[in-house]
């Protein structure tokens, strides 16, 4: 599956995650959102991402969108990692990656991969990959980013240059 592209409507979804929260994409009607999906907690990636948003938070606060990070690891593993970490982003547990799925970033683990860190964080050999949707109030996506090798990952300025957009 493709997965929603820019203008398409965004699939809804409820997930458990950090802060004890259920999240529903419908509670943010009105409100823009970024969804950050990423392969796992405390990652080498993973955590350079999440920690320079940890370390951006002025300018992830001044954006208007919420931020909200999804992977295939338990609430258990983000709370752990966020606390760890001191991160400041909303992190939610798509364990069986159905969520990931539905916005079309999930692929195969290749035999090579089966060597990396991925190796412990995949569904049935399947992995999320690195992406960023931005969604607008409508719950309509106005931007996507999708990393086939999740070697780099969008930057604060990316994001907030994307949320500036939806205008």
């Amino acid at each position: 599956m493709a997965g929603p592209d820019v203008g398409d409507p965004a699939p809804d979804f409820e997930l458990p995650g950090t802060g004890g929260q259920t999240y529903r994409l419908s509670d943010y009607r009105g409100r823009n959102v970024v969804l950050a999906f990423y392969p796992g907690d405390a990652t080498k990636v993973c955590t350079k991402q999440f920690c320079s948003y940890r370390d951006n938070a002025d300018q992830l606060d001044g954006l208007d969108a919420e931020v909200l990070g999804i992977s295939p690891q338990s609430v258990d593993s983000h709370e752990r990692w966020t606390r760890e970490q001191e991160l400041n982003v909303p992190l939610l547990a798509d364990e069986d990656i159905s969520v990931s799925r539905s916005y079309g970033v999930t692929g195969w683990l290749g035999p090579l991969a089966r060597f990396t860190e991925l190796k412990d964080e995949t569904v049935d050999g399947r992995y999320v990959m690195r992406a960023i949707f931005v969604i607008d109030g409508e719950g309509v996506v106005r931007h996507r980013h999708v990393s086939r090798t999740g070697a780099t990952f969008q930057s604060v300025d990316d994001i907030e240059r994307a949320v500036a957009a939806i205008g």
